[in-house]
């Protein structure tokens, strides 16, 4: 019985609530806005790994590294600020012997870079390299860029929607703001390594600004809105 009591009680004071929140917008549309932007990416991760197995041993790990080093930085690569180390081990077995393994991780600025820097590692011998992810400099402020746009979009729909029924768009009362997304790219390296292969060796022509095929960000947003018709 007290149950039945606190409920009665519940429901009238949300009526009054209810009834307000109907009074002041007592006509709305409620609208989805989306936008989305395709981006070309300026920013390269490999992973560079040296194994002393590819060379069957003959070659240390400590040679390749700094023969990798001298490479790059030939390449106008700044090593303190591009190259990390990602990890360094070394794996113990019979007869003492031991098989040392480092793994990199570089940033590069350019397709164009990606191509010059993986021939210079093949002629070293170091061929286990691999995209990581790719990404732009600029990443957060397009993201809002687009988002702004989401908002835009939706307003235009709320009025598209309310000139067919001979009303105007007013003021917006509710906004629900939904995660950007970037969806990513995703390469198959070997046939991406081969590409910048023959671009290296000049077998394919390609503009200086994008000599491999990297495929686009592409960037999405959207939000749902409600606005007063007037």
């Amino acid at each position: 019985m007290k149950r039945l009591i606190l409920w009665a009680v519940a429901a009238l004071v949300a009526l009054p609530a209810a009834a307000q929140t109907q009074e002041a917008f007592p006509s709305y549309v409620q609208v989805y806005g989306r936008a989305e932007k395709e981006i070309t990416p300026d920013e390269f991760y490999l992973q560079i790994i040296i194994n002393e197995r590819d060379s069957k041993g003959k070659i240390s790990v400590e040679s390749q590294q700094r023969d990798m080093i001298a490479a790059l930085k030939r390449l106008n690569v700044d090593i303190d600020k591009q190259l990390k180390v990602a990890n360094l081990s070394s794996e113990f077995f019979k007869k003492k012997s031991s098989v040392a393994t480092a793994k990199y991780q570089l940033q590069l600025g350019s397709s164009a870079e990606v191509a010059r820097v993986w021939q210079a590692l093949d002629d070293l011998g170091i061929s286990n390299v691999s995209i990581l992810k790719v990404s732009h400099s600029k990443i957060d402020q397009l993201k809002e860029e687009v988002r702004v746009e989401a908002i835009r979009n939706a307003r235009k729909n709320a009025a598209t929607l309310a000139e067919a029924i001979g009303q105007q768009v007013g003021r917006c009362f509710y906004i629900y703001d939904s995660n950007s997304n970037v969806v990513p790219a995703v390469y198959d390296n070997r046939v991406l390594m081969r590409s910048a292969k023959d671009v290296a060796t000049g077998e394919m022509q390609f503009e200086e600004e994008a000599p491999l095929e990297f495929k686009t960000l592409r960037l999405e947003y959207g939000v749902q809105a409600k606005f007063v018709l007037e």
